[in-house]
């Protein structure tokens, strides 16, 4: 699962389905990609009330559910602030969507490593 986590289709490729992870690795990096291209911010955790504690806890979560790109991306100095506009927010949105699905791939190889699905 670590390995799923850290690198999109990585689960799939330890599991010997190729074609699954190589899907998997492309739609995750892809909307990862399409996400810094439209300059999206990255969430960090921050308090607050209620509902802002939950939208930027969520979307740090998110954000970093996607691995290895996040990583990548903190460690190369990507910072773009929260603007108005609906590019970056739509950048962001692909950013946080970005982890949820490699979320879903990590849950696909663990259910295929335990015989749950085949």
């Amino acid at each position: 699962m670590i390995v799923a986590w850290l690198v999109p289709g990585g689960g799939h490729l330890l599991l010997k389905r190729p074609a699954r992870g190589a899907i998997l690795a492309v739609s995750v990096a892809a909307m990862f990609l399409l996400g810094l291209a439209m300059r999206g911010a990255l969430f960090q955790p921050q308090g607050g009330d209620l509902l802002t504690t939950v939208i930027y806890y969520g979307g740090f979560i998110g954000d970093l559910l996607a691995g290895v790109l996040y990583f990548l991306t903190v460690l190369f100095g990507y910072n773009q602030p929260d603007v108005a506009g609906h590019v970056h927010d739509y950048g962001t949105k692909f950013l946080v969507a970005a982890g949820l699905l490699n979320l879903l791939a990590i849950v696909d190889a663990f259910e295929i490593a335990t015989g749950k699905k085949d």
